[in-house]
């Protein structure tokens, strides 16, 4: 084992390396929920699962303090459980229901929590890249510390506004770390049909952004890089990009069968790469934890995710009235 890997579990104690397993694996149940829900009809409109992507938010999560900002895309919902926000309310905003985190005005797409640091939960593509660099500008002009971790995907890698924000973020040394999920594929486009280059952290280099490939698919790696990532945000040097090497394990969003890709592949990274299985390999090879604290886990949280789906169900709809809140209205 690399002396690297020993460094950062000495450096934990065990209850810190079995929340990163406790947060997988709840994010893995919500969503595996959120998915057993959509196809009984109990949650409509898009909804992008996180499945198989979990260790790169729980290990990036580990470095955010109170008064960072967390911004990120469509994908959300593993976010919003890893910044400590309510099982419940995320299924109840998933169902449209008013004790939903968004008042069930939001759903899967748009789920906010000013209180978390948490501001989305974006539905247009890549546009948590300048509005995460905006949270960064905020961070910057006020001094207070903070900084902006800004997820987006593969895809939205592509789009113009995110060199925009590099430029911007480049220029004024804004405190932002831009995390590029890269799950290998646009929607159901390979990485190797949709970008000319081989890896995306690389393109901030012409903005003189530095960056790092991580194994997205590692929660230990993750934590490895994002602390010498972090280091250099918070000491006053600029932006940071990371591109974390995931795989998601579902289509692009419950409508998308996934067509595009072999069932053997996806069996590969499930049986070799998955973030969960190999954490726990790990901890109990290292005789931190045993068969019996991953079960204790497990059954906690089966209870927690019933609690969720009964408070999510037992949650009225808006009232009509709801459709007037919250919104600027101008006469």
């Amino acid at each position: 084992m690399a002396s690297s890997l020993l460094h950062k579990l000495r450096d934990q104690s065990k209850e810190e390396l079995l929340q990163l397993y406790h947060t997988m694996l709840l994010i893995r149940r919500i969503e595996e929920k959120s998915g057993q829900l959509y196809g009984m009809g109990k949650i409509a409109g898009f909804c992008h699962l996180y499945i198989g992507q979990e260790a790169i938010v729980t290990g990036v999560q580990t470095f955010v303090q109170p008064g960072d900002s967390v911004i990120t895309g469509y994908r959300d919902h593993g976010h919003m459980v890893a910044c400590g926000m309510d099982a419940g309310g995320i299924l109840a905003e998933l169902m449209g229901r008013a004790k939903g985190l968004s008042k069930g005005k939001g759903g899967s797409m748009h789920m906010f929590s000013h209180e978390k640091g948490f501001y989305g939960g974006h539905g247009i593509v890549g546009a948590q890249g300048p509005l995460g660099t905006g949270l960064a500008f905020a961070h910057h002009y006020q001094q207070d510390g903070g900084i902006a971790f800004i997820y987006f995907g593969d895809g939205a890698a592509n789009q113009g506004q995110i060199y925009e924000a590099y430029n911007i973020a480049s220029l004024w040394k804004l405190p932002a770390l831009y995390i590029v999920e890269n799950n290998q594929y646009s929607m159901g486009t390979s990485v190797a049909r949709h970008s000319c280059t081989e890896h995306f952290y690389t393109r901030a280099a012409g903005f003189n952004i530095p960056g790092n490939l991580v194994n997205g698919m590692d929660v230990f790696a993750v934590q490895e890089a994002t602390a010498l990532a972090v280091e250099h945000v918070r000491s006053g040097k600029g932006p940071y990009i990371l591109e974390m090497n995931t795989y998601r394990y579902r289509g692009h969003s419950m409508s998308d069968p996934a067509k595009y890709r072999t069932k053997e592949e996806v069996e590969t990274f499930k049986d070799h790469d998955d973030p969960l299985l190999n954490c726990a390999r790990i901890l109990k090879e290292q005789g931190i934890a045993t068969e019996a604290d991953f079960e204790a886990i497990d059954k906690e949280i089966k209870s927690l995710i019933k609690e969720a789906v009964d408070f999510a169900e037992d949650s009225p709809e808006p009232d009509a009235s709801e459709l007037f809140t919250d919104v600027l209205v101008g006469e």
